[in-house]
């Protein structure tokens, strides 16, 4: 995750608003768990699938930017079992230039993390570390958002139906609604926008206040990743549209599979 996006009450309400994408959780697990331990999740957050993974009895260590969300991570584990706390280990870094004294069979970046590098020299950079830190035969799975075409067209990023629209705070007790404001720049390749949060008292109904909670990220198309992927280094081992490994389909998911050369 980017550090200074998910700092104070943005990495609170986090957990509220990024529920992932359906069956992500399961297929990050399941392919940790035909890994050899340990395994490396880059953007791991507030521990969504980090905490799983443990607990699928996979060790893990959990590499963010954001001191915050691994606060809230820490947090998490220390209601868990011990012999699940020992299995995870937190890292603060930063994915372009993290350096941790060990490979890994399998490094994970979920959750469209890898969208926060803005430009394709921090992209490659990821990359080639990810590579330096990958064991003889070693995988690197994430997944990245494919655009759709109708919010192209419309320049906005159209909020969800299902998308859940509000969520009691974890402090206060107030109610909080949500609204996303995001419009695409074509020319940039950019999503931007902000998360506003509106907290409104429980007893009275009147706004206590409003927070907004930036976000930039820079898409990336289908085959610009193929490049991206050979010139840090990797051969291409499978792209799914979903996390029931069917087939990639324009508009859906990009969930990658790579090796290095």
């Amino acid at each position: 995750m980017g550090g200074p996006e998910y700092t104070g009450e943005s990495a609170l309400y986090y957990d509220h608003v990024a529920g992932g994408v359906e069956g992500d959780v399961a297929f990050y697990v399941d392919e940790a768990r035909c890994a050899e331990s340990p395994v490396l999740e880059l953007g791991c957050g507030t521990g969504r699938i980090v905490i799983p993974t443990a607990e699928a009895g996979v060790e893990v260590v959990g590499l963010d930017a954001a001191r915050d969300m691994l606060t809230i991570a820490r947090s998490k584990l220390e209601a868990l079992a011990p012999e699940t706390r020992q299995r995870v280990k937190l890292v603060e870094g930063d994915m372009r230039c993290f350096a941790i004294d060990q490979s890994f069979s399998l490094i994970t970046i979920p959750y469209r993390a890898f969208l926060h590098y803005l430009d394709v020299e921090d992209q490659l950079k990821t990359l080639r570390r990810v590579r330096e830190h990958l064991s003889v035969g070693g995988r690197l799975i994430f997944n990245v958002f494919d655009p759709k075409v109708r919010h192209l067209a419309a320049g906005k990023w159209s909020m969800p139906a299902n998308r859940r629209r509000e969520f009691i705070h974890p402090r206060s007790g107030n109610r909080v609604t949500i609204k996303e404001e995001f419009a695409y720049d074509l020319e940039r390749q950019m999503v931007e926008g902000a998360f506003v949060y509106d907290e409104i008292d429980i007893a009275t109904g009147q706004l206590v206040g409003t927070m907004r909670s930036p976000l930039t990220l820079r898409y990336i198309f289908r085959y610009e990743m193929e490049h991206l992927l050979a010139l840090a280094g990797f051969r291409i081992e499978a792209l799914f549209g979903d996390f029931k490994r069917g087939p990639f389909v324009a508009g859906a998911e990009q969930i990658w599979v790579a090796r290095p050369c």
